[in-house]
């Protein structure tokens, strides 16, 4: 049976389709996930108790506050190994920062970067960076289902929903495990206006966008809401429109939406300056360099 519920159950409806990414743009829910469940798991799972301080902020930069925002998991971890491997206090304490090589080259090689195919992958290679890497990620999963919970949607995300429901077709388009956002969504009963709930199993998001748009409509009537550029290259790979939650101003971005971006989207009149002038402010948001290589 296939992961992906938009192999089983989506079909067009509306003329327009909404795609929505849940962790930091619907929820509030990105810094509690990876300051309290993530991050412990990652200096734990991963020795780097001798660098603790300098893993935590690698990994809330890739994670939370930069550019990277957003990314799949394995990929974003990573690349906080990367640039705590290359901090002076970090090789100055001679502390071996893992290299996760067999990580890496699964990352390359597969689409779906998600427990299960890592599972099937482990089973199929024995490769002891790979069983790491998903100790690390079920550790992760089993956390947040003890500790993730009440946390709500931001202000307007339900509203916003319920405007949109009679005139589009909306979907879940996230990174996140499917099971996670189900919980998340039923939970705060607004998976009620989605046609389907897309995490890290049915594909990166750029497939998952990809593959309802795929259904029948038009590049100018299709909308990706994100908080991260991952988001926003998604949208533009597939050839959709896109509206960004801003980090930090999330409530301020769901207020402009709902009382501006979403009808001059349903009016064709969002493309063009209106849609440059609100990715031109995301993009101020979210730094390359982190702060200490400022």
């Amino acid at each position: 049976m296939s992961d992906n519920p938009l192999d089983t159950n989506f079909q067009k409806k509306n003329e327009f389709l909404i795609g929505i990414d849940s962790d930091g743009c619907a929820f509030d829910s990105m810094e509690i996930k990876h300051k309290e469940c993530f991050i412990p798991n990652f200096i734990n799972y991963f020795g780097l108790q001798p660098i603790s301080k300098y893993a935590r902020e690698a990994a809330e930069f890739t994670n939370l506050y930069s550019k990277w925002r957003g990314a799949n998991r394995f990929i974003s971890y990573t690349l906080a190994l990367d640039l705590l491997e290359e901090r002076p206090e970090v090789q100055s304490r001679k502390v071996s920062v893992p290299k996760l090589q067999g990580v890496r080259d699964w990352i390359e090689r597969e689409t779906k970067l998600g427990n299960p195919t890592l599972t099937a992958e482990v089973e199929k290679t024995k490769d002891a960076d790979l069983e790491l890497a998903l100790k690390w990620s079920l550790a992760v999963n089993e956390m947040i289902a003890d500790m993730v919970h009440d946390v709500p949607p931001y202000p307007n995300v339900r509203e916003s929903l319920m405007k949109l429901d009679p005139v589009a077709d909306m979907i879940v388009c996230s990174a996140t495990p499917n099971e996670a956002l189900n919980k998340e969504w039923e939970e705060h009963d607004i998976a009620q206006f989605v046609d389907a709930i897309c995490g890290q199993e049915a594909g990166s998001k750029k497939e998952t966008l990809g593959q309802a748009k795929a259904c029948g409509y038009e590049a100018d009537k299709v909308l990706m809401i994100g908080d991260a550029p991952g988001d926003m290259k998604a949208a533009e790979a597939v050839g959709a429109l896109f509206y960004p939650i801003n980090p930090g101003a999330e409530e301020a971005s769901w207020e402009r939406f709902i009382g501006e971006a979403c009808d001059k989207f349903l009016k064709g009149e969002y493309a063009g300056e209106y849609q440059a002038k609100v990715i031109a402010e995301f993009d101020s948001y979210l730094p390359e360099l982190p702060p200490w290589k400022r």
